[in-house]
């Protein structure tokens, strides 16, 4: 895979690679500010897919589990500027408001298009990229992300319930979690710190709740979620691991006949 990845601060970045396509599975401590400038990104959420373009911009809201799979398109690589909105940079720019935040408000991924504010902002990062080893200042930096927030509280009124939330994930029902996002494959880390507990805590309830451990039950709903896609939905393999939790064709194809009793292929013909 031909990728680059530069930094002109850690907060701000710039993607660029030629692969086939390029899968993660994250859960982000920061806010992230995306620009694409080439490609295509599917992000797919519990409940929710989402497909974006060149000249999209979007928010990932922090602690949101998401697969994440990034494309080249049309002969160009999959390029795009990221911007951390940091919790430390948002509590600075929100220290002087007086801004109360709903508790109410789920936090999803809010889409831009190609909004002329933000595209201006986030373009004028590029020319820093081409500096070589020159070090970029930090106060440029800082007037870059605070202009990203202003501009992002002046088109969408409803961001500061999002950007101004500075709560930690507490302890909720470990059973509707696991059951609404069991399709990502996460750390069990990631998991236990989503659902408010330490890892000890969490393992202890999960064998409570379903009387399995945590990768045996995992790996047993992404095949039965596959198979629902296989049968049901007369999708493709090719196009069915990658959003159910595996990360190649050949370990879903093993699991799944082990499962099973036949591979994803025989499974189409036997229900053609």
């Amino acid at each position: 895979m031909d990728f680059q990845l530069k930094y002109i601060t850690p907060d701000i970045k710039l993607s660029s690679y030629d692969d086939k396509l390029f899968k993660t599975e994250v859960v982000f401590d920061h806010h992230m500010l995306v620009w694409f400038i080439s490609g295509e990104t599917k992000i797919i959420q519990a409940d929710q897919s989402y497909l974006f373009k060149a000249g999209d911009i979007f928010l990932i809201p922090r602690n949101q589990l998401a697969t994440i799979i990034n494309y080249p398109k049309d002969g160009l690589p999959h390029k795009s500027v990221v911007m951390h909105l940091s919790i430390e940079r948002l509590r600075e720019y929100y220290r002087p408001l007086d801004i109360k935040p709903s508790d109410t408000i789920v936090p999803r991924i809010v889409h831009f298009k190609d909004h002329p504010l933000l595209k201006s902002c986030l373009a004028s990062l590029i020319p820093y990229f081409e500096m070589g080893e020159e070090i970029f200042p930090e106060e440029i930096a800082a007037l870059k992300i605070t202009e990203a927030i202003s501009i992002l509280r002046n088109i969408d009124k409803r961001i500061d319930d999002v950007l101004a939330n500075f709560e930690e994930p507490y302890k909720i029902s470990l059973t509707d979690f696991m059951e609404k996002n069991f399709m990502f494959n996460m750390p069990l880390e990631n998991f236990s710190y989503l659902t408010g507990r330490s890892l000890t805590t969490f393992k202890r309830d999960f064998h409570k709740a379903f009387k399995m451990t945590p990768q045996r039950w995992l790996t047993k709903k992404r095949l039965e979620l596959a198979h629902y896609h296989l049968s049901e939905k007369k999708r493709k393999p090719v196009e069915v691991y990658l959003e159910t939790g595996f990360e190649n064709l050949s370990h879903f194809s093993y699991a799944f006949k082990k499962h099973f009793g036949l591979t994803p292929t025989e499974l189409l013909e036997e229900r053609a």
